[in-house]
């Protein structure tokens, strides 16, 4: 439960970022895609999370520049779990979320 607990926490807590983000991800927006925010997956708590494509989607910021070995560990861990992972900077939401929709929405494989 310790999971669920951190999920509910970081979900009243959400970055201005991570908010904008889920306002265009919620309700089956992109492509008819479900997403979940602030989702245990084995022991990390992911941003969001859509099953159907096993995509996982980070919202990063800057304390991230100064933690780029433990997310990389993160990273390879839930890739070994069979998630592709797609990591954004919060300025890139903020700034670019147009961009960043276009870039999730792409299907799996495509560059």
């Amino acid at each position: 439960m310790v999971g669920k607990t951190i999920a509910r926490s970081l979900r009243r807590n959400s970055t201005d970022a991570e908010r904008l983000l889920w306002q265009r991800l919620r309700n089956r927006q992109v492509r008819g895609l479900k997403f979940r925010r602030q989702e245990p997956v084995g022991p990390f708590v992911v941003d969001f999370l859509c099953l159907q494509r096993n995509l996982i989607v980070e919202v990063d910021g800057g304390q991230h520049a100064e933690m780029l070995d433990r997310d990389a560990e993160r990273m390879a861990s839930l890739q070994a779990r069979g998630y592709r992972v797609m990591r954004f900077w919060n300025n890139e939401v903020i700034g670019n979320i147009e961009g960043v929709l276009e870039t999730i929405a792409r299907p799996a494989g495509e560059p």
